[in-house]
């Protein structure tokens, strides 16, 4: 039995850059910083059977991977040649849907999980572009880097990608002070809302391909905020941070009408009034969670957002990553059983007259 830990992300700044849509003719630049709120993945061998079990927010049964409807689950079992006689549970802190990341967060801890099983493990990096392979080539999923990465590299990290998609991480040194200041001042509320990013990102992503002038101009802009974000981050100034977050927010509802509706944008001018400097919709918009920056009476804006119906999410940073937590089956076990697999995958293939 393998257990891994992979954290959800908040995005910072230079959300949306990160599409190949965009950085292959622009580059991407994204912020973001890991949370205490995690992805854990149990993935076992069974002992007496060959049958793929997955058990998700339903239960899979099946007999071959081929069999497997878990688009994430399928897909890693394939890249690693697994094909029967595995068991996939997966338990989340946050529900999926909620704009932060839990999709690639389910892929990284299953792919650290399965490299653990085959005894190859593999560094954040490599682990993050088989994620993105993944998702962005063999699934074809309109979503960009940033996901992939946070749940690999965990941290308050930046991430610059080139036009090739390579991408240049950087973890943000911060004196303790101002990383404590700004773990303190942001808060998380949980709208009730979740919904499927896809929509939204495939909408930004074909305008972004045919080059909308407005699309792509507030992509470049977010861009520049989240470089100015980063640096503003870096220097201590945390309220020019939640300034931009503002001026970011505004600029974001600008790419998709499905990203803000009368209900957000009410809680969030709610907020504004009751000491949020700034805050935005996490992840691609719609719904998820309410991520604001407020340094002044905290309590009163915790107040207001509660009585709005709102729940807050208490949260600390989070700077290990994917990591395996738990691991207490024999690695000649493991290899030995999946070993078999394939020797009776390949018999039953030269049986049917598949292979010579």
């Amino acid at each position: 039995m393998i257990i891994t830990r992979t954290p959800f992300r908040v995005t910072l700044g230079g959300g949306g850059t990160d599409l190949p849509s965009f950085y292959r003719e622009h580059g991407g630049f994204v912020l973001s910083v890991a949370v205490d709120k995690y992805m854990y993945l149990n993935v076992n061998t069974p002992i007496l059977d060959d049958k793929i079990r997955v058990k998700y927010s339903k239960t899979e049964l099946v007999d071959h991977v081929d069999q497997v409807e878990h688009t994430l689950a399928r897909e890693a079992l394939r890249h690693f040649d697994i094909t029967r006689g595995i068991e996939i549970v997966s338990i989340a802190d946050i529900p999926a849907g909620t704009g932060l990341g839990s999709s690639s967060t389910y892929l990284v801890g299953l792919l650290n999980a399965m490299h653990a099983l085959t005894q190859s493990p593999v560094g954040p990096q490599q682990l993050a572009e088989e994620a993105c392979h993944i998702e962005l080539e063999v699934l074809g999923k309109p979503i960009g880097k940033q996901d992939q990465y946070m749940a690999a590299f965990g941290g308050l990290t930046m991430l610059e990608i080139a036009r090739d998609g390579t991408v240049n991480v950087t973890r943000l040194g911060l004196d303790p002070e101002v990383l404590e200041a700004l773990e303190h001042n942001m808060l998380m509320f949980y709208t009730h809302d979740e919904r499927d990013a896809s929509a939204i990102l495939r909408k930004q992503d074909s305008a972004t391909k045919r080059n909308d002038k407005t699309v792509v101009s507030s992509l470049r802009e977010i861009k520049d905020i989240g470089i100015e974000t980063c640096a503003a981050i870096v220097d201590g100034n945390l309220r020019r941070f939640g300034e931009l977050m503002d001026i970011h927010w505004q600029t974001k509802k600008r790419l998709s009408e499905g990203i803000t509706n009368p209900q957000i944008d009410a809680w969030y001018e709610l907020a504004k009034r009751n000491g949020a400097i700034g805050g935005k919709i996490s992840g691609a918009g719609g719904g998820g969670f309410l991520t604001l920056y407020c340094e002044e009476n905290t309590t009163h804006l915790r107040q207001a957002m509660r009585t709005a119906g709102l729940r807050e999410l208490n949260f600390r940073f989070e700077f290990e990553g994917s990591k395996v937590i738990f691991d207490v089956v024999s690695r000649d076990g493991r290899l030995a059983h999946i070993q078999r697999q394939n020797h009776r995958e390949q018999a039953r293939a030269a049986l049917a007259g598949l292979v010579t």
